[in-house]
């Protein structure tokens, strides 16, 4: 049987990669949930593991080192299990995000993810080239620290994240430096100049992706944004009814209307609900934005914060709200203490002095 198994994987050696990097993908999505749990915690924490020793086996197999040992009858199947840690990192890093509702700051990861997942096909030699193996590794490593060490300290900012990027850069070159040495195949196939500057350079990217807030501030991430015509808490069941203008069915990327009708005097208010892991705390602001037509830039209108404390699977509500509102574009950014941006509400607000009676929704949070 083993037999058996082994020749099917020679023979299919061009396309069980891809597969078992989707099966890895495909498992995370169904079996993880909260990076803030155990059980998410010792997956990921196994899987990168795991991926750091098959990367270590599988480059010094080209150099007979496992001849005649116990891995030796292993070897064939290292390419798949590389294929399939990979592809359980990225689908946690996929999942995690795609809870923010503000996909445009997560669209970069998103192609960075698709461009990981068929760059086996676009290289000649797939997973075996080694420049693209320790880059994807770099990658998914310093994904698993942005979320880990912000869980494990209950806390985060910018310095945890430059921490976690000069953690898995350690990592990554103490590993290729330690495999170069080692094994003479590999000293053949790659430049340590040119692998150490790819490296690096992926480095600044995700740091520059993070510092122009092209990605939410990790492990936060807003799950729900609607502008309200009102929102009550109820304490005694600590929820609460958030009544807004209801989009048609078929506009699914968004719940609320964008264009508000706004009575004078009344109050237009902004709720959102944010991720959190437990016990992590952190300061939040909305900032309110309005496009003024005289100067045709965004001015800021107001900036009114507010605590958060993670641990609830909903996510943190919160709300502001303001009255006598001018007519026109407006947005409100969701920004940490450290002004980097968890979502944006944008809206546009129609002066109505009748009181609106289109499709209005209310939803329990």
């Amino acid at each position: 049987m083993i037999n058996r198994f082994r020749a099917f994987v020679r023979a299919n050696q061009r396309y069980l990669p891809v597969v078992f990097f989707m099966v890895g993908f495909l498992w995370d999505s169904l079996t993880l949930g909260r990076i803030d749990r155990l059980y998410d915690q010792i997956i990921l924490s196994t899987y990168l593991t795991s991926l750091t020793i098959c990367l270590y086996l599988f480059n010094l197999s080209g150099d007979d080192k496992w001849k005649g040992t116990f891995f030796e009858k292993y070897e064939d199947y290292l390419p798949l299990a590389i294929q399939f840690f990979l592809g359980g990192l990225c689908s946690a890093y996929v999942i995690y995000f795609s809870r923010s509702v503000s996909f445009s700051k997560t669209i970069s990861f998103f192609i960075i993810l698709v461009v990981l997942l068929f760059a086996n096909e676009l290289l000649k030699k797939r997973i075996s080239n080694k420049y693209l193996q320790f880059s994807a590794y770099f990658f998914v490593n310093f994904t698993f620290f942005t979320f880990f060490i912000p869980v494990l300290v209950k806390s985060m900012n910018t310095f945890l994240f430059m921490l976690s990027g000069t953690i898995s850069l350690s990592i990554t070159l103490a590993l290729i430096i330690y495999i170069y040495n080692t094994s003479p195949s590999t000293q053949k196939e790659i430049s340590m100049g040119r692998m150490s500057g790819l490296i690096l350079g992926i480095y600044l990217l995700i740091n520059t992706f993070y510092f122009f807030n092209l990605i939410p501030p990790v492990p936060l991430a807003m799950e729900s944004g609607l502008v309200a015509h009102n929102v009550e808490r109820n304490i005694e069941t600590d929820e609460y009814f958030v009544t807004y203008e209801q989009n048609p069915w078929y506009k699914i990327w968004r719940d609320n209307q964008y264009q508000y009708h706004h009575k004078p005097g009344d109050s237009l208010f902004v709720f959102t609900s944010i991720f959190a892991p437990s016990d992590l705390k952190e300061s939040v602001m909305h900032r309110w934005k309005w496009f003024s037509p005289y100067t045709n830039k965004w001015e800021v209108i107001d900036e009114i914060g507010f605590e958060i404390t993670g641990g609830r699977e909903g996510g943190f509500r919160g709300y502001t709200y303001k009255s006598n509102m001018m007519e026109g574009k407006w947005k409100v950014d969701v920004v940490t203490n450290d002004e980097l941006v968890l979502g944006i509400i944008n809206f546009e607000i129609i002066q109505d002095s009748t009181t609106y009676t289109g499709s209005l929704a209310t939803k329990v949070f």
